[in-house]
């Protein structure tokens, strides 16, 4: 399950479907050098990106994607 406190560079590699969400909501972030440090809450937050609308459609697609490997 994603978190809050994740850091966006470990969403990305540990679920790399989720790019395409941060598309959608206009986030730049799988190219922003910051990626490493910011946790997705601190990146939600500084592009005005409601972060439980966010988060809720990326632990989504991570099911869709494999259900039976989710995690959480």
């Amino acid at each position: 399950m994603i978190s809050p406190w994740m850091r966006l560079e470990e969403i990305f590699l540990r679920c790399p479907e989720t790019i395409r969400v941060f598309a959608k909501y206009g986030l730049a972030c799988p190219g922003c050098s910051l990626a490493a440090f910011d946790t997705l809450e601190r990146g939600a937050k500084a592009h005005g990106v409601e972060l439980v609308a966010l988060m809720d459609e990326m632990n989504a697609t991570v099911a869709e994607a494999s259900p039976a490997e989710a995690f959480g």
